[in-house]
């Protein structure tokens, strides 16, 4: 096999090889792979009851593997692609009750899997969102340096001008810094009230907040391509899990 196809390869198939030990925690959801070294180096971690304090062993399927104690399992990968509607929260869980993403992928199969939204939308703010149990994959997704696209319909309340976009494009002041558009272009037939605009930043209501500094707000927010994904066949609140094609896709963006 090719070293560019065995990238290329879907990670699902993980837990039948050999994977290094904190890999192999980390996919437990125990904590991350730089925790789980120091976990190792600890000696909080035995294999098949043996303390392992060396970094990078490596372990098979099969073994026994325990930390303080307690025996873990890593979960099988999940891909999942939601078509998040409105009034809806991004996390994994909200102390006010409110419905969160999880709460639409609730499923049997998924239940302890460990899964997390990717990224952030705010509430208000619809469209293509990935959840995982992929840490090293959503954390390169995120990464600004990975320059993943977003694109976003934007649905304002007033027309904006042609000038306006041009700044936009050239970047805005915003109280954490300079933000600019990627790409910033009218929808055809809006009469200036929608607008077409991708960025590979993920700040806090970034979008939002750019179109503000020029005196405009948003009437409705779309992400309508995430990383080469779209909603495209997934009804708003549905879900799918993502194909082997795309995994393997969504893998070569970020180089892992």
């Amino acid at each position: 096999m090719t070293k560019d196809k065995a990238r290329s390869k879907p990670p699902t198939a993980l837990l039948d090889e050999e994977v290094r030990l904190n890999r192999y925690i980390a996919r437990a959801g125990v904590c991350s792979r730089r925790e789980a070294d120091e976990l190792i180096a600890g000696g909080a971690v035995s294999v098949d009851g043996r303390v392992i304090s060396e970094l990078g062993t490596k372990v098979g399927p099969g073994v026994e593997v325990l930390v303080n104690g307690r025996r873990i399992s890593p979960a099988r990968f999940e891909y999942i692609l939601l078509n998040k509607p409105n009034d809806t929260i991004t996390t994994v869980s909200d102390e006010r009750g409110r419905r969160t993403v999880m709460d639409l992928v609730a499923d049997a199969r998924l239940a302890n899997a460990g899964i997390f939204p990717v990224g952030r939308l705010d509430r208000e703010t619809t469209g293509v969102l990935i959840i995982t149990n992929d840490g090293a994959l959503a954390h390169r997704l995120t990464h600004p340096s990975y320059e993943i696209e977003k694109l976003y319909r934007v649905r304002l309340k007033k027309p904006i001008t042609a000038e306006a976009l041009r700044a936009l494009r050239v970047g805005v002041k915003l109280e954490d810094g300079i933000a600019a558009a990627d790409r910033i272009e009218f929808m055809e037939g809006s009469g200036g009230m929608e607008v077409g605009i991708s960025i590979h930043e993920g700040r806090n209501r970034q979008i939002r907040r750019m179109f503000d500094s020029l005196g405009h707000d948003i009437d409705q927010l779309e992400r309508v391509r995430y990383a080469g994904l779209t909603t495209s066949g997934v009804r708003i609140g549905k879900w799918r899990r993502l194909t082997p094609r795309e995994i393997s896709q969504l893998y070569r963006r970020v180089n892992l």
